[in-house]
């Protein structure tokens, strides 16, 4: 960490209407950590994104984009889809919590346009020309402001991140634009979606907004089927094991009437990988951070997340085409292990 002379603070800047328009498959070099500090506010956000230390080890790095973030999920209140303006995902870049108290959620970061330069494939990084690159760069204000001040007689530490501050950071999306097709065309026009996807899964969604109301189901078809009382498996999964996904009807044995084995959800979006190949554990995930309270909570029982295994936001109704990739977690009575020895599948290049 680089705690020298205080550079000299720019009116943040605001990345506005006219951003980079990024595409995805698109390359940028993120930009120098003194430019960057020169856009954010006091709270060290721009536009209510917080830039996170994690994210230095990137500076003056070259990157492709993933996917555009024009839109995102509210993952905090009630689970839909938002705006967001001038913002992308770079390939494989999830924040490691190391300014966080150790969260392993993996969230995949947020890049404002003013973070970043379009450059050519292959390109030699290049060197700013900005006034602030070569001066001292105290990024103190970074570290200090991922934590929250402590309430009156907690003593738990609190952070705040770009999970914590999403809602922030975008704007509603109106019920009846969500249902409006051109909506959507952005996750076509950016490259976020291929045009196959934009077809199949819209046609899917039509389809369940019928199917919902006339006969009080949807596609795919959930239904927990255990009881009050969900099973308890365990298996002592860890990272680099190998293993497959049971299928559905297996995994509803698992759910109560709310979807859920001992308070973990089992969502619509994991339903495509069940019995969908060989997967390796990448991490047993026993501390988060809270996107509603920001304090660091332990899981009381075990949660498993695996390479290359993301939401799609293909299924969703409320959150359909979010590029966020977040992890599912799964409970180990959800997973067998594989007597394969290969390779996991193709899986979610944001995950690597």
């Amino acid at each position: 960490m680089t705690t020298t002379a205080t550079t000299p603070r720019a009116v943040p800047a605001s990345s506005g209407a006219s951003g980079l328009n990024l595409r995805a498959g698109e390359w940028v070099q993120v930009r120098d950590a003194a430019e960057i500090m020169a856009t954010l506010d006091e709270t060290q956000s721009l536009e209510n994104m917080p830039f996170m230390p994690e994210m230095l080890q990137f500076c003056g790095k070259q990157f492709r984009v993933y996917k555009s973030a024009h839109k995102t999920c509210d993952t905090i209140h009630q689970y839909v889809i938002r705006r967001m303006t001038n913002t992308v995902h770079l390939e494989g870049l999830r924040c490691d919590g190391g300014a966080h108290g150790g969260c392993q959620a993996s969230c995949l970061l947020f890049w404002k346009d003013a973070w970043l330069k379009r450059v050519q494939p292959g390109a030699a990084a290049s060197k700013s020309t900005n006034e602030t690159v070569g001066m001292p760069c105290d990024v103190e204000p970074l570290y200090h402001a991922a934590r929250l001040p402590k309430e009156a007689g907690d003593e738990q530490e609190r952070y705040r991140c770009q999970a914590t501050e999403v809602v922030r950071a975008t704007t509603e999306v109106r019920k009846r634009d969500r249902w409006d097709p051109r909506f959507y065309l952005k996750d076509l026009t950016s490259g976020n979606v291929t045009l196959r996807n934009f077809i199949w899964f819209g046609a899917i969604a039509v389809a369940n907004s019928f199917t919902l109301r006339w006969r009080g189901r949807r596609y795919p078809h959930l239904c927990g089927q255990a009881g009050d009382k969900t099973p308890h498996s365990s298996l002592n999964l860890q990272p680099g094991e190998m293993v497959q996904v049971r299928s559905k009807e297996e995994i509803m044995k698992t759910l109560n009437s709310s979807l859920r084995n001992r308070g973990l959800s089992f969502d619509v979006e994991m339903v495509p990988y069940c019995e969908a190949g060989t997967f390796k554990v990448l991490d047993r995930i026993e501390k988060i951070v809270d996107e509603k309270t920001g304090r660091l909570i332990k899981l009381p029982n075990a949660c498993i997340i695996l390479d290359g295994v993301t939401c799609g936001g293909n299924l969703s109704t409320n959150r359909m085409f979010c590029p966020r990739a977040v992890y599912p977690y799964w409970r180990e009575g959800w997973l067998k292990r594989s007597d394969q020895a290969q390779d996991a599948g193709q899986g979610d290049p944001a995950s690597r």
